[in-house]
């Protein structure tokens, strides 16, 4: 994503000396035409039926493009579904996920007649036919399955065991079957089911269709007409070149073997596939320093700002933008936060930096300024969105005085 003409950094046709200008790091940055080309490629080879997720980057000025794109939103909470509908999502794309959703989410989602609200145990169903009676409403439902399969990626980012905490165990179908019987404001028109994130197995998505296609079978056979199977995401980002390669075209191969001969209508919620590599994190080195034979270069942007490589052990490419000598050294990059975790990367080699020079972190498009805070009284991020020559400010953070005044000293005090 990042050119460099006549030595200077470009992202798309926009200097990034010229963001810098205006834009105080750390700051996130994304690619408009990257984000587009992913996604156009995404439809042509898994088609139309695409429902990015939100959670990945909820930004409206990204979630606008994506609805401009023609593809849907996959939401996990009330505010993602909010976000999604100021940022122009009709309701008949978005289906609404989750684990946790609570009956004032639900009663929001029913008024808001979304296309699906898929269902993660017997017990919501019953409170969904429950609110929806109250509305005198008929609302159309999924039930989220649980597939029994790893899909080898970290035990954080599984979703698709039976130890789990998501979905319906595929060997609860029955008793799905008989509360529905039950459910006369309901109608299970769905089922879908997640297996976790950075999933490179071609098996683990073979063997998952295998069992959504016996699912399928099993609830219309009972009589109950499921029309639409959503298979996930989880699909895998390169973020280390020694990553397995992951080709798109083998998730169709397999899914044409599996469902060729049925009339289900097939849908995906790719997120961090869709828009990961759109986005870097640009960030200044504040302190440079030895400790214990280790060479730091303490930067601006910290856990709080990207907290991928603390929370997961996740590893992101850095590259420097200037080469002021060939001379090269053996760093630690560090963030600036009191904790020891704040560190994103060990033994990288880059030429001899110095307080001021810039860093890129890359693939942060997905799953950064979403997961940011304000720890250690910190400002959140700015975000900027590249258009070839244009650029623009998507996301411009409050002062941090403004976050110290939100707090609220009782009176006794």
């Amino acid at each position: 994503m990042l050119e460099f003409k006549n030595q200077l950094p470009f992202i798309e046709n926009t200097s990034l000396q010229e963001v810098i200008k205006v834009c105080e790091t750390p700051f996130y940055l994304y690619s408009q035409d990257k984000i587009i080309q992913k996604v156009e490629m995404t439809k042509k080879v898994l088609g139309e039926n695409i429902f990015f997720s939100v959670k990945s980057n909820s930004n409206q000025a990204i979630l606008k493009l994506m609805q401009s794109l023609n593809i849907g939103a996959d939401v996990v909470s009330l505010g993602e579904l909010k976000r999604s509908l100021s940022a122009g999502f009709d309701p008949s794309k978005i289906i609404f996920e989750g684990v946790g959703k609570s009956k004032d989410d639900l009663t929001f989602a029913i008024q808001k007649n979304i296309r699906l609200i898929n269902t993660e145990s017997l017990e919501e169903i019953k409170l969904l036919q429950s609110l929806a009676l109250e509305q005198n409403k008929y609302v159309d439902i999924g039930v989220r399955l649980n597939p029994n399969i790893d899909g080898g990626t970290i035990n954080k980012i599984s979703t698709g065991k039976k130890t789990d905490k998501f979905g319906i165990e595929i060997n609860e179908i029955e008793n799905i079957i008989n509360l529905m019987s039950d459910c006369k404001n309901l109608n299970l028109i769905g089922i879908s089911c997640h297996i976790g994130s950075q999933i490179s197995n071609i098996n683990a998505y073979k063997n998952t269709f295998i069992e959504m296609k016996k699912s399928a079978d099993k609830f219309s056979l009972s009589g109950i007409n499921i029309k639409h199977v959503d298979l996930g995401g989880g699909f895998h980002v390169r973020y280390n070149k020694n990553d397995p390669e992951f080709k798109i075209e083998n998730i169709k191969k397999e899914l044409d073997d599996c469902f060729s001969k049925s009339n289900y209508e097939l849908s995906f919620e790719p997120g961090r596939y869709l828009i990961a590599e759109a986005g870097i994190l640009v960030t200044s080195i504040i302190n440079t320093k030895q400790n214990g034979g280790i060479n730091y270069l303490i930067v601006d942007a910290g856990m709080n700002t990207l907290v991928r490589p603390a929370m997961y052990n996740a590893y992101h490419e850095i590259e420097e933008i200037t080469k002021k000598t060939d001379e090269t050294m053996n760093y630690t990059v560090a963030g600036p936060i009191c904790e020891s975790s704040d560190i994103f990367v060990k033994n990288i080699h880059l030429t001899k930096q110095s307080i001021g020079d810039i860093l890129i972190i890359k693939n942060t498009g997905a799953y950064g300024k979403v997961m940011s805070s304000t720890y250690n009284t910190r400002a959140l991020p700015t975000e900027v969105l590249i258009n070839g020559e244009n650029f623009a400010i998507i996301y411009a953070p409050d002062k941090i005085e403004k976050n110290i005044e939100e707090d609220i000293i009782p009176s006794w005090l």
